[in-house]
C-alpha cells in the first residue's frame, strides 16, 4: 500500500499503467477514495490504463488517507496533498481527471499551479445551483459525524471551519467563474444532470473555459462507449508530444 508521509498526514495512493500520467480525483464527496470509482459509470483505471500511467488516490481522511483537521482547512490544503503526491513520484506534469469533487480539486489544482497540468477530464462536476447547499451540507456532516466518532483529535470548531471553507462559496465552491475564465489548460467536461451535479454548473464551465468541450450524454449504452472513446482521444491529443514520442 503506497503511503506518503507529510508531518501527520499520510495519503494513501495507487499506481496502475504506462505511459503519459494521469491523476485521478476520485468521486464521493468527503469520502473521496479510490474505491468510489467502482460506483461511476467508467472506471478510468481499466480504461485508461493500457495509454496511461494512472494515479489513483484516497484523499484526506477518506479511505486509507489520514490527517489533521483544523478550521484553516479548505481547497488550497487539499491542492497542497495533491502537488506533494506530484512531487513524491517525480512528476512534473500530468493530466487529471476528476469525478464528481474531483472536478473541483482539479479546478482547485490548475488555478493553482498551471503550469503543472496539461489536461483535465471533469466528470460531473460538483457546483450550487439554487437549492442544493443544504444537499452539500448534510453529506459533509454525515462525513463529520462518522470522523469525530473514531478521532478524539477533530473538534467540532474544526469540521464547522472547514466545511464553511469547502463549501461557502458559489459556481463550483473550490474556484472563482474569473478563475474558470481564464483557465489555461484544455477541459473536457461530461455533463452532470443532478442535485449535485447540477447540468448548468457543467454547461457554464464548458462555455467559459478558453479551451473546453462539453460530452452532454455519456452514462450508459452508445453514449458511454462514445464518451470513453472520446476521453482516450482527448487525453492523448493533449499529450506533451515529447511524452508521446517517449512510449
Amino acid at each position: 500500500m503506497p503511503t506518503l508521509t507529510r508531518g501527520d498526514t499520510t495519503i494513501h495512493y495507487e499506481l496502475h499503467g504506462n505511459g503519459y500520467p494521469v491523476l485521478l480525483f476520485a468521486p464521493g464527496g468527503m469520502r473521496s477514495s479510490i474505491k468510489w470509482w467502482e460506483k461511476a459509470p467508467f472506471h478510468p483505471v481499466r480504461e485508461l490504463a493500457g495509454q496511461h500511467s494512472l494515479i489513483a488516490m484516497d484523499q484526506r481522511n477518506a479511505g486509507h488517507s489520514r490527517a489533521p483537521v483544523t478550521a484553516s482547512d479548505g481547497w488550497p490544503t487539499y491542492a497542497s496533498d495533491h502537488l506533494a503526491v506530484l512531487d513524491h513520484l517525480g512528476i512534473e506534469r500530468c493530466h487529471l481527471l476528476g469525478g464528481c469533487i474531483g472536478g473541483a480539486f482539479a479546478l482547485r489544482l490548475i488555478a493553482t499551479a498551471p503550469g503543472r497540468v496539461s489536461a483535465a477530464v471533469l466528470q460531473q462536476p460538483i457546483g450550487l445551483s439554487s437549492d442544493n447547499r443544504g444537499a452539500f451540507h448534510a453529506l459533509f456532516d454525515s462525513w463529520a459525524e462518522e470522523l469525530s466518532a473514531s478521532r478524539r483529535d477533530v473538534s467540532a470548531e474544526a469540521l464547522s471551519g472547514l466545511k464553511a471553507n469547502l463549501y461557502g462559496g458559489d459556481f463550483v465552491f473550490s474556484v472563482s467563474r474569473s478563475d474558470v475564465e481564464q483557465c489555461p489548460v484544455p477541459l473536457l467536461v461530461l455533463r452532470g444532470d443532478d442535485v449535485y451535479h447540477p447540468s448548468a454548473i457543467s454547461e457554464e464551465i464548458a462555455r467559459i473555459a478558453p479551451q473546453a468541450a462539453l460530452i452532454p450524454s455519456w452514462k450508459q449504452g452508445d453514449n458511454l462507449v462514445r464518451a470513453v472513446a472520446h476521453v482516450r482521444a482527448f487525453l492523448a491529443a493533449n499529450t506533451p508530444p515529447s511524452a508521446a514520442r517517449e512510449r
